[in-house]
């Protein structure tokens, strides 16, 4: 076994394929999608919505310079949520997202158009899912990455018996930093971007530049239509 393989194992992950088509697909991917609620927290809500935890953050931050140290380019990165998070706005502005989209109670309108924009192919997207309403999307997409909620066990089931789940977490705490992780060490670029963004280096900030300079394109859907926010 690899040793990204035995160490997310360990951890309690399952891998749906066979590790060695699991990286296969990997190398193709160029942009990455997550769902919001239940994915980058527990799906509890408030009158202000679902927070994020900066664990999670710190790890799209590393995925996506990974992606970049791997590939010489920035990958197309998305949250598509069915609600109206004000978390979400801030984490996709702060870090420089492409895009989100809010209200995507049919997720497959956000996501086409998505696709249509950063000129993507579904199978060249890796999505990060965790429930009912992302099945849509997981079903078209290239890597599908879920995350496991315990109480769940029927739906994880489902989604494993109909191929549409890769990997699974080992857990829905901090299970975006869990998928970004096993990303990184999947593509052989770990020690590497966490040297090179701890040390600030020359390539991190050249890197960090042109995320820097992406502008979120914030939308909504509105009868069955992306309108933007």
């Amino acid at each position: 076994m690899d040793n990204t393989e035995i160490i997310f194992t360990e951890l309690g992950g399952t891998f749906s394929r066979p590790f060695a088509e699991f990286k296969n697909q990997l190398a193709l991917i160029k942009a990455y999608v997550f769902d919001w609620d239940g994915v980058f927290n527990d799906g509890v809500k408030t009158d202000q919505g679902s927070p994020f935890s900066e664990v999670d953050a710190m790890g799209t931050n590393m995925l996506r310079f990974g992606h970049w140290l791997k590939h010489g380019s920035l990958p197309a990165v998305a949250v598509i949520t069915g609600e109206d998070n004000p978390a979400a706005k801030l984490l996709s502005q702060r870090d420089h997202f492409h895009a989100l989209y809010f209200k995507s109670t049919n997720k497959l309108v956000a996501f086409e158009h998505f696709l249509q924009t950063n000129s993507l192919k579904a199978s060249e997207v890796a999505f990060v899912y965790d429930d009912v309403l992302d099945l849509g999307m997981a079903e078209k997409c290239g890597l599908r990455f879920l995350v496991k909620h315990h109480a769940a066990p029927l739906f994880q089931n489902y989604s494993v018996k109909n191929q549409i789940a890769d990997y699974i977490t080992s857990t829905d705490d901090h299970a975006v930093r869990e998928v970004c992780e096993l990303i990184l060490g999947s593509n052989g670029v770990y020690d590497e971007a966490i040297q090179k963004r701890s040390h600030f280096d020359e390539l991190y900030q050249k890197y960090l530049g042109e995320r820097n300079r992406v502008v979120t394109q914030i939308s909504f859907i509105k009868d069955g239509k992306v309108v933007a926010g």
